[in-house]
Parts: structure tokens; sequence; C-alpha cells
């Protein structure tokens, strides 16, 4: 499997812009630009880009964890926020609001850090990777 997307761009950095476009069509000629990057430009940037895929892919992998160990999901509501320093992605710190039916606090935290280690997009940041969860239990816990 295999998935792509397009960048082009005109002009010189600071004064140029460009369009992003994915396979898929949901970014289509998306702008993107130096403002938008380093400023409060209008446009995405390839960090917040980074971030959306880590929130995504964690908030997947969590809930395969908690199906594969029995556990029903009711909402899982992840933020990312990508520390962009020095032209080098340092953080990526991801902070998730859970409600699981019938779960104690350990079980959670053990496949919720093991997610934060193992979803593909972490697997591929060369970045320090943090994590704060609340967890709010949905029915009675597991005895």
């Amino acid at each position: 499997m295999k998935r792509t997307a397009t960048a082009r761009w005109n002009g010189s950095l600071k004064d140029g812009s460009g369009h992003l476009s994915t396979k898929s069509g949901v970014l289509e000629e998306t702008s993107y630009s130096f403002k938008s990057r380093f400023e409060d430009g209008k446009g995405t940037n390839p960090e917040e880009l980074i971030a959306a895929a880590h929130a995504g892919c964690f908030t997947m992998a969590v809930t395969h964890a908690l199906g594969e160990a029995g556990y029903t999901v009711h909402e899982l509501d992840t933020d990312c926020a990508i520390d962009f320093q020095d032209q080098t992605i340092k953080e990526s710190h991801l902070k998730m609001e859970a409600r699981v039916k019938d779960i104690q606090e350990d079980e959670f935290d053990k496949i919720v850090q093991k997610a934060k280690e193992n979803c593909p997009v972490s697997r591929a940041l060369n970045a320090n990777i943090t994590l704060e969860y609340s967890l709010h239990s949905v029915g009675s816990p597991v005895a």
C-alpha cells in the first residue's frame, strides 16, 4: 500500500507560495507558504499535517487495541501539538480524552502507552513523543 501527495511551489521561499494535493482528493490545491509555516498566514504547513496524521494514527491504534482487548470505545478525542524549533521537529505531544466502557485506568494506561510507541506515525518521527490523557469510564469497572 502506498499513499501519495504532490507539492507545487512558485517563487522564492519568503515571497512564493505553493499548493498541496493528495490522490484521495482530501487536499486539493491546498495552499501553503512561508507565512503559513512560520507566521500566521492563511494555509497549511507540513507540521500541521504531521500533527493531524499523528493524532489520527494514534487514535486509531488505541481504538484497535481497546477492541482487541474487548473494550467498547464511546469516544476518543486526541489533540496533537508539534514543537518545531531550529528547523527540526523536536516533539509531538499527544493529548487524549477518552470515554471507554468498563476499563480500569491501569489497563488503559498500558494500551495508550503501547499505541504511543507503536503507531506508524510515532515510529516514523525522530522526535520526543509525549502523552497525557484523561479517562472517563462508562459503566461499572471490570472486577
